[in-house]
């Protein structure tokens, strides 16, 4: 009899444990937001590339908050041309610039690169591209999202813009679209139909608006902290070099720019969204790419060649620190900076902004909390 009972709970046991493992909720994966960018760069759209070079960092700022569960997402951001003829014929005037990555000095560095020229706009063509080639996420909690912007009518081109809309909405992505003109040009060129398509909104800028660019007190005490934090970056490995100067000279392209745009890009520097574990030892450790015993000497900085690994990991965990004190003092700055601008631009009676950022970040916080992102 207890033998019986023995066995009766052995096999109630094992017929619990598949059961249980079978049934255990599989782990959510990290959410994510993918933005591809879509520009015209035929000869009349140099005042667009303008913008986008200005604006990228506001761009990726209108996602510091943003929440998926509690969770902050990761960001990637791809990026096409489209209308050179330098490009050829045979690939539709298209090119893709950068496929999906989170390293944004990269996308920044192409934007600088961007020359216009004269040509073909094939918005469909370019569109179906960035559908077809970019490596996009299947999970339920990603956002994914195309901007399209451009001038001339939306039916150029061999390849029909509904379909290659109808297509982005199979794979869930919503297309953008944003006409560089008045808004009746844009409707008689579809620019409205291929958002209708794609479940995206139509948008219209005056891409020669010039960008306002206001002074702060804060601006000194900015760029100080800036040049700090460049310093908490470690080059490391076979990519560490062209990376340390690929930040460096983004840096000073954006200073070019002007100061709101220089703060904007430090606000993103000091977000989660700035990650360069590609080539900076610190970055790759703490986000666990490679592990510190793991790295070769020859692939380690001068100064930490000599150091034996306790000292290479204190050496890490100091510059973790400082890099977080530093970012949290230009978080404040920033905040504060933009507060003072707020009040200048009502007192000097500011026009409404009706440049490429502003267009992206209105629609796109609309979109994420769709998807279920909170700000």
């Amino acid at each position: 009899m207890k033998r019986a009972i023995r066995m009766t709970v052995l096999g109630l046991m094992l017929s619990v444990v598949p059961l249980s493992a079978e049934e255990s909720p599989a782990q959510e994966p990290k959410p994510v937001i993918q933005m591809a960018i879509l520009l015209d760069t035929s000869g009349s759209m140099e005042g667009l590339i303008n913008q986008a070079r200005t604006h990228l960092w506001q761009i990726v700022n209108t996602f510091v908050s943003a929440r998926h569960n509690g969770v902050r997402p990761d960001l990637q951001v791809a990026l096409y041309q489209y209308g050179t003829p330098s490009l050829g014929a045979e690939n539709g005037y298209v090119r893709c610039l950068v496929p999906f990555t989170d390293d944004l000095d990269k996308v920044s560095e192409e934007l600088f690169k961007l020359r216009t020229d004269g040509g073909d706009e094939y918005c469909g063509w370019v569109i179906r591209s960035a559908v077809r080639e970019l490596n996009w996420s299947d999970a339920k909690n990603a956002y994914k999202v195309i901007y399209i912007a451009g001038n001339e009518p939306f039916t150029q081109g061999p390849v029909r813009y509904r379909e290659a809309c109808k297509e982005a909405v199979t794979k869930g992505i919503v297309v953008n679209t944003i006409h560089c003109g008045d808004q009746r040009t844009g409707e008689q060129g579809e620019w409205n139909r291929g958002a209708q398509i794609a479940d995206g909104k139509f948008l219209n800028i005056d891409h020669n608006q010039a960008v306002v660019q206001i002074s702060a007190p804060q601006d000194a005490e900015i760029l100080k902290l800036s040049a700090e934090l460049n310093e908490t970056y470690v080059a490391f490995g076979a990519a560490g070099e062209a990376g340390k100067k690929r930040q460096l000279e983004q840096e000073s392209n954006v200073q070019t720019i002007g100061v709101a745009a220089f703060a904007e890009r430090q606000q993103a520097k000091a977000s989660g969204f700035y990650r360069n574990d590609g080539w900076d030892l610190i970055d790759a450790v703490n986000n666990r790419k490679v592990e510190l015993k793991d790295v070769k000497e020859a692939e380690l900085p001068e100064e930490l060649r000599t150091m034996k690994l306790e000292e290479r990991e204190a050496f890490v965990a100091k510059q973790t620190r400082r890099r977080a004190e530093i970012q949290q003092k230009i978080n404040e700055l920033t905040a504060a900076r933009s507060k003072y601008v707020a009040e200048e631009q009502k007192k000097q009676a500011a026009p409404a902004d009706s440049a490429l950022s502003a267009a992206v970040q209105s629609s796109a916080r609309e979109q994420a909390e769709k998807a279920g992102y909170k700000f």
